[in-house]
């Protein structure tokens, strides 16, 4: 059960480090607000993770990655919102914000808690993750449930960590990122990064 449970401990540590859409959320928030409205934000998206393990664990997910109307609904909504933080971020360094000194600078709008969360939870992908893979990583030893409940706090802590630690790194970086054409220059690339994220989710299958 223990070799088992590490192995799994560590397939979600590598599925968690490869850069996607929480990291450009969480990368937008902490270059443009700040490395507190960054921890935020991980809050938001771990917060959103154990909303899909609560479903998961129900058996509710497993409906919504069966059900090709409502995966296509969470899967549009979720891509909708991704772009529309693009778009935003874009605009940001058209409208010159990039350029304020920092402690003049104006915070991301939106609280970034709850865009982590919204980002998260209108991720489809999740469910088919949590209901597709999890089940098969469960250590043998406890109930199906335990076990997958079990992963997914791990899942969740392992994210946290990352993201708290990825946005702590930013932070220790603000001298060169409050530069003008840094700040600008990231605007552009997370904006056009979160589009990407966005147009790609909403061509994906379940």
């Amino acid at each position: 059960m223990l070799i088992q449970f590490l192995a799994a401990v560590g397939v979600l540590a590598v599925l968690t480090v490869v850069p996607g859409p929480d990291m450009a959320v969480v990368t937008k928030r902490a270059v443009s607000s700040g490395w507190q409205d960054g921890l935020r934000t991980v809050g938001g998206i771990t917060a959103g993770l154990l909303v899909w393990g609560v479903l998961a664990v129900a058996g509710l997910a497993a409906v919504l990655a069966a059900s090709a109307t409502a995966y296509t609904v969470v899967k549009l909504v979720g891509a909708a919102y991704l772009v529309f933080l693009g778009f935003q971020a874009l605009l940001q360094s058209r409208r010159g914000r990039s350029q304020a000194p920092a402690a003049t600078l104006t915070p991301s709008r939106g609280n970034p808690w709850r865009t982590g969360l919204v980002s998260n939870v209108f991720n489809p992908k999740i469910a088919v993750f949590y209901t597709g893979l999890l089940p098969a990583l469960a250590p043998t030893g406890l109930s199906a449930h335990s076990g997958m409940a079990l992963l997914v706090l791990v899942h969740a802590m392992l994210t946290a960590v990352w993201l708290g630690g990825y946005v702590m790194l930013l932070s220790r970086a603000r001298s060169f990122f409050e530069q003008p054409a840094v700040r600008r220059g990231m605007d552009r690339v997370t904006g056009t990064v979160l589009i990407g994220f966005g147009l790609k989710v909403a061509t994906t299958q379940p």
